[in-house]
């Protein structure tokens, strides 16, 4: 009796702490948007680098694990490539076209994530869509066009430069999430995430440092300054943490849910903090991309061979 209470209390604390990470990548956003002004991209992905170092130091010193850990040749270069995708092919793609684009676009874009995913999954022969999954593709692709269409047709062809950075970072973190399977399930997920961040580190701040030799960091408020450890902290490093253990206690088909969440949340941030507008063809569009990746993951996708992840993991990781 008293496990069974204990465990429902659990099962509601990871549910309250999965929405509180929702409605924090739903405000991310905006937040970061207003650090970009700040900072630049380049100043702030220079100072964002040396936060996650000290994250990925800290959790290995926690764990007891090695900071340069002993793989073999092929982990070796598989930690190296998806290292290139992740954290910094990721990071730079995204960073820059949250800054190009709009805080709603860019929460839009990105949960495309687990729909090209899956994409990704059948070209490499891991999953086999049906008639379900490529309808929801197809739907998904017609709201982001709907919504880039209003921009260029409003603003000219270099209004949608943001949305195709988003897109190509969407694609990167997805082939990231995919390539990284194998090493996560032999050496464990937290010590993949602190080696890829360390590895990481050194190139993000060698193509930032002349951005940060120009930045005025001492002439930043302390509210900015609090933003940049939201980031770290909240919607980054500790986020994923947080994230990972919500998805052992409630089960990844039934935490991945919630992610449904962060667009609708960083559309309303946007509006109130960030001064963003909707027009109808924007909400049309937005529902459209929604709806495609909802119904895309709602139906069973059949395996065809076992390339870790599994189609039904792959598509459960925030791209944030």
């Amino acid at each position: 009796m008293r496990a069974a209470a204990s465990a429902a209390a659990l099962e509601r604390r990871a549910l309250g702490v999965g929405v509180a990470l929702a409605v924090a990548w739903g405000a991310s956003f905006t937040i970061q948007k207003t650090l970009y002004l700040a900072m630049g991209v380049g100043g702030f992905l220079f100072v964002r680098s040396i936060g996650m170092c000290a994250c990925a130091l800290l959790l290995l010193w926690t764990l007891g694990r090695p900071v340069l850990p002993a793989l073999d040749g092929a982990d070796r270069f598989r930690l190296l490539w998806v290292t290139a995708l992740g954290p910094v092919g990721h990071i730079v793609l995204v960073s820059y076209g949250i800054h190009w684009s709009t805080a709603f676009s860019s929460a839009l874009i990105m949960a495309l994530g687990p729909v090209i995913t899956l994409i990704l999954l059948r070209l490499i022969g891991s999953a086999r869509l049906g008639g379900r999954q490529w309808a929801g593709v197809a739907l998904a692709a017609g709201g982001v066009l709907l919504l880039v269409a209003e921009k260029l047709w409003k603003a000219g062809p270099l209004a949608g430069i943001g949305d195709l950075t988003l897109l190509l970072a969407a694609l990167a973190f997805s082939g990231y999430t995919i390539g990284v399977g194998p090493l996560i399930e032999r050496h464990g997920g937290l010590e993949v995430m602190s080696w890829t961040t360390l590895l990481a580190s050194p190139v993000l701040l060698a193509l930032t440092a002349a951005a940060a030799w120009r930045t005025d960091y001492f002439a930043l408020p302390v509210t900015d300054w609090a933003a940049y450890a939201w980031t770290v902290l909240v919607s980054a490093f500790g986020g994923w943490l947080a994230w990972n253990w919500v998805n052992r206690v409630r089960g990844v088909g039934r935490t991945a849910p919630l992610l449904y969440l962060v667009p609708p949340i960083a559309a309303l941030i946007a509006w109130s903090m960030g001064g963003e507008t909707f027009t109808a063809s924007k909400l049309v569009g937005a529902g459209l991309a929604v709806g495609g990746v909802v119904w895309t993951q709602r139906a069973r996708v059949a395996p065809e061979r076992r390339i870790c992840p599994a189609p039904e993991a792959a598509v459960s990781h925030p791209p944030t």
